[in-house]
């Protein structure tokens, strides 16, 4: 997620002549790009679009189109991708000029991953431009943005528990627009549920292993080969390779820290060390404490064979991951 918010609300004033939308977030300077066109429109009618490549094309070009008059005297919207690429330290003067007085029948609009702040910021600003940075959404920004998308865009109502479980697994704001239109044309009765969220959006890799992880951690058995028929099942792809790496990374993490505790070292040291961040840390410290690091170096010879065999065709992944999964959760337990 990003170190900075970015606000939800920028100020896309159809009478600023220049905004600049930098960042990561490609999908964010798009969506903005869109919403101040809508802005433009509402001011001034039917807005012609010219798009210009930062790396191919000359900003004098850029700005010759912007001060240029169409035949049908539209207002027109001036896109700039990879801007960055042709405002550099020779160009920014012919930027910050034309930004202290825009063209008032053309909005440009700069979009680039970095942007170096200076004057032409301040020229932009005075004029009702802006200079608004895409680093995507912290959480519960992230949570009230695709409520007011799946409300607006897709006429549908985003639950507050399907929305934060939505955001936890895809993150991105691309991720979460693309899985709002397909949650959306199954959404019963206008509303997205968080069952249907699990059962149609696809967990991370690093929610994957967790769950793998926690069901070693966990479970019996039975319910433990119950739950592993169930994972290795999943036609939709092959399993057992993310299974196979979610036991090896379990071991690993046992055994380097059943040995540091031994070592009387901090279980705050430890979980930074192993990156066990939630609840994971507490779950596999705990385990850890319960295993001789002996056999926990076992443990991890034997998640390493296992890998070897099933990557060399010596064995079934299905028999090789049940051995497995009963030797590990029998030595945590």
């Amino acid at each position: 997620m990003a170190r900075k918010p970015t606000t939800t609300e920028p100020d896309l004033n159809p009478a600023g002549g220049v905004f600049i939308f930098h960042g990561k977030d490609a999908f964010l300077r798009a969506d903005l790009t869109a919403r101040l066109k809508t802005a433009l429109q509402a001011a001034h009618g039917e807005v012609e679009s010219i798009h210009f490549d930062g790396t191919r094309d000359q900003l004098a070009d850029v700005l010759d189109e912007c001060r240029s008059f169409g035949l049908m005297q539209q207002h027109k919207l001036v896109v700039v991708e990879a801007a960055d690429q042709i405002i550099k330290g020779d160009t920014r003067p012919l930027l910050e000029r034309y930004a202290a007085s825009p063209t008032e029948g053309a909005t440009l609009a700069l979009r680039c991953d970095t942007w170096r702040k200076g004057k032409a910021d301040k020229l932009i600003a005075d004029a009702g431009g802006a200079v608004i940075k895409c680093e995507g959404l912290p959480p519960a920004a992230a949570l009230a943005w695709a409520a007011k998308r799946a409300k607006q865009t897709y006429g549908v109502t985003l639950s507050r528990d399907a929305g934060q479980l939505l955001v936890d697994r895809v993150g991105e704001l691309g991720r979460i627009d693309s899985e709002l239109a397909k949650l959306a044309v199954e959404a019963p009765k206008g509303t997205i549920s968080r069952e249907q969220v699990a059962e149609l959006v696809g967990m991370t890799r690093e929610e994957e292993v967790w769950s793998i992880q926690w069901m070693l951690l966990s479970a019996g058995p039975e319910e433990l080969l119950t739950q592993l028929r169930t994972i290795l099942g999943n036609t939709r792809q092959d399993q057992s390779i993310i299974t196979l790496y979610a036991c090896m990374d379990l071991c690993r993490k046992l055994h380097a820290a059943s040995r540091a505790l031994r070592q009387r070292q901090s279980p705050a040291t430890i979980a930074s060390r192993l990156k066990l961040w939630g609840p994971s840390r507490d779950a596999i410290l705990g385990a850890a404490r319960n295993i001789d690091p002996d056999r926990a170096g076992e443990l991890l010879s034997l998640a390493v064979d296992a890998d070897r065999m099933s990557k060399s065709g010596l064995g079934k992944p299905e028999r090789l991951l049940e051995r497995l999964t009963l030797e590990i959760a029998g030595a945590t337990h």
